[in-house]
């Protein structure tokens, strides 16, 4: 959906991932090379469905637990707020996380890596924002893995974020990563944000008002959905 459609103000240059990125490999295949169709929107669709905590099952926001036992691994919590374009909270709206375990493997028929699965960790999280756009759960730190983009290529650890809107179409996603990474400079899909202050949005802060003593480091890391520190997106 184009933003002239919408009406939406353009991104500012640079900040976002351009649709090919040469270095990460796959866009070349999957990019698209012509001018995109605009397809206008009825209401029904940009009006819902919208999601309610009605939806989450039992401890979704916690996924240490509900798997039969303890992960593997070292437990984090991560929280932060949704914000527009003026910083004013995104009340109610979905945020959903998935991520690789600790040894770097997700519970996915796709993925073959010989890391072992963690039977007691599915990868996945739901939350809901509060009156003050704040999420938070609490996981296990995900492991780095190989993706043979290019040769000796490997994933820095990271988290997916997807943040929904006031309907189905409204979906934004992004990926999150740790301070002081070394792998980041090597990482194609990190720097195909070609603004350097725009991609250092993606990597959290430590939090350490909310890390848990003898439990828990825990990270920041806020979503802001439009404007100058607009949170770049996968395209």
């Amino acid at each position: 959906m184009s933003d002239e459609v919408r009406g939406y103000r353009k991104p500012f240059w640079n900040t976002q991932p351009d649709y090919i990125f040469e270095p990460y490999a796959s866009t070349v295949l999957r990019g698209p090379t012509q001018t995109p169709i605009a397809m206008p929107s009825t209401l029904s669709e940009v009006t819902g469905p919208r999601f309610s905590r009605d939806i989450l099952g039992e401890a979704e926001d916690d996924m240490t637990v509900g798997n039969g036992g303890a992960p593997q691994g070292e437990r984090i919590i991560v929280s932060g707020r949704v914000l527009d374009e003026n910083g004013r909270p995104v009340r109610n709206t979905l945020v959903e996380v998935w991520q690789a375990n600790a040894a770097g493997r997700y519970l996915h028929q796709r993925d073959q890596h010989d890391a072992p699965l963690d039977p007691h960790f599915s990868g996945e999280g739901r939350v809901m924002t509060d009156e003050h756009g704040r999420y938070r759960f609490k996981t296990i730190k995900p492991g780095a893995y190989p993706w043979r983009n290019h040769y000796n290529a490997w994933r820095p650890a990271h988290i997916h974020f997807s943040v929904f809107g006031d309907a189905m179409a409204q979906r934004l996603v992004t990926q999150m990563y740790f301070p002081g990474d070394p792998m980041l400079d090597v990482d194609p899909i990190f720097r195909a944000t070609a603004d350097e202050a725009a991609r250092m949005r993606l990597v959290s802060s430590l939090d350490w008002e909310n890390c848990v003593s003898e439990y828990a480091l825990a990270y920041r890391f806020d979503v802001v959905l439009r404007g100058r520190l607009e949170t770049p997106w996968e395209q």
